[in-house]
């Protein structure tokens, strides 16, 4: 790897957070976190996607921390949380959940916003009470619920085996990244983003999945290649936005569709033209824009009495 794990300038920069912790999740896993803006403005919760980090979401913290409390953290093995042997859809809710009960009051709601693999955190969690208690409403970006591989265009042949099993191999595989050259942004570019994307959001996304461990990087490929979170979209009943760009070639808009299609209370879909799979980053002002919105109208009062009591037992939180 050459250079930092992401941008040090520049719009995609990562801000100082006001607060880092360490959460502990259900199996004790730890969590790197950060707590960006002022402490009693409504909260938002960020979920990055696979071999991102906090850093993904610098755009967002950036405008929306100047009047909003905003929680983001790391998936364990990426950014600044430590890999683990527990791989699974399972250790990404209990993971959310533990953020969640580490940096929210009891009865206090959140917009929750999830990119890709963060977003299938959120559906895998979706029945869970201490995540419904959490959450006021939730933003779905770039994400699918099942055949992620065999829908995935990533590969430039027509869909059947060959181009599955192609798929598998490039995304699972443990071959180290390498460093961020030329050719490996033009590489990134094509699979991740679309044609249209400024070499300041390329450089960006590039930082960081090569800074991504390739151990964590290949686990994590083989949780997505078996994914199967159908069972789940009806459970996610809060109000519910869906976004995708049309050229996205990681979670084409088939899978927005279908989230959009199944969701008890889906408050809107949109399918931005010319986009890849980086929306919170290829459209930022789109994105932070739409969690302001969902914010206004769904988690303008978001401290009710949940019955749930104080929170033990997950999200211990440890100074970081």
């Amino acid at each position: 790897m050459s250079g930092p794990a992401h941008v040090r300038s520049g719009p995609y920069a990562p801000p100082v957070p006001a607060r880092e912790l360490t959460v502990r999740s259900a199996d004790g896993a730890p969590l790197h976190a950060e707590v960006h803006g002022p402490k009693d403005a409504p909260t938002v919760v960020l979920a990055h996607g696979w071999t991102c980090s906090t850093a993904f979401w610098a755009a967002q913290i950036r405008e929306l921390a100047v009047d909003h409390r905003v929680i983001a953290y790391d998936q364990r093995g990426h950014g600044r949380s430590p890999a683990s042997a527990r791989c699974s859809t399972d250790a990404l809710a209990d993971d959310l959940e533990a953020v969640l009960a580490a940096t929210l009051a009891p009865g206090e709601r959140a917009v929750i916003a999830g990119h890709s693999m963060g977003a299938m955190a959120m559906l895998a969690a979706a029945r869970r009470p201490r995540f419904r208690a959490h959450t006021a409403a939730a933003l779905l970006c770039s994400t699918g619920s099942a055949r992620l591989i065999a829908e995935a265009r990533v590969v430039p042949l027509r869909a059947g085996r060959a181009r599955t099993w192609l798929t598998a191999r490039l995304l699972g595989s443990r071959l180290p990244l390498g460093p961020v050259t030329p050719v490996a942004k033009r590489i990134l570019k094509y699979a991740t983003m679309g044609a249209g994307s400024a070499p300041e959001m390329v450089e960006a996304c590039a930082r960081l999945v090569h800074g991504c461990p390739r151990d964590v990087r290949h686990a994590w490929a083989r949780v997505l290649e078996t994914l199967y979170l159908d069972d789940c979209i009806r459970e996610l009943t809060v109000p519910t936005e869906v976004v995708v760009g049309t050229a996205d070639r990681l979670t084409p808009p088939v899978h927005a569709r279908t989230l959009a299609a199944t969701l008890p209370n889906c408050v809107g879909s949109t399918e931005l033209f010319g986009l890849g799979h980086m929306t919170p980053v290829e459209a930022p002002e789109w994105v932070t824009g739409k969690i302001r919105d969902l914010v206004t109208t769904y988690a303008t009062d978001t401290r009710t009495d949940t019955g749930l009591g104080v929170e033990t037992g997950l999200g211990t939180e440890e100074s970081a």
